[in-house]
């Protein structure tokens, strides 16, 4: 049996918790009772790029290590193992300050996110790069 990851069949790639935020895209119903579920691909790219923009511009959050902390935290991860797998993924370094308004910075990091949450990245860059674009 080949099962998808659950954020890949939820169109929700970056594992965004439902809160009750309305996000675009939104399926109906809007979750799977803890997920977000996205009516396609594209709408939760966006919402992962837009949570990570808000880390920057509201909480000042650049660096892998600090971005990591908060989209996975400790209480829910391992999150040192989450944040060594990010950096090997894009080359980055762990308290390297990042533009994430800088479209070949976002899409690494929202490609190593999505690896690491769903165990496979199966998104074209023109996928990725529309969602991210769109956030």
């Amino acid at each position: 049996m080949n099962k998808k990851p659950r954020g890949i069949r939820n169109n929700n790639p970056g594992n965004i918790r439902h809160t009750g935020t309305q996000w675009a895209g939104l399926s109906v119903p809007p979750s799977d009772g803890e997920f977000c579920i996205f009516t396609e691909p594209k709408w939760g790219i966006r919402a992962l790029a837009r949570v990570l923009r808000v880390y920057q511009t509201k909480y000042g959050i650049c660096t892998v290590s600090g971005i990591i902390r908060r989209w996975a935290p400790t209480i829910e991860n391992d999150t040192n193992s989450y944040i060594k797998s990010v950096c090997h993924q894009t080359g980055f370094g762990a308290g390297s300050e990042l533009n994430l308004f800088d479209d070949d910075t976002m899409l690494a990091l929202v490609k190593a996110i999505i690896r690491h949450e769903n165990g496979q990245q199966p998104y074209s860059n023109e996928q990725l790069l529309e969602g991210i674009r769109c956030a």
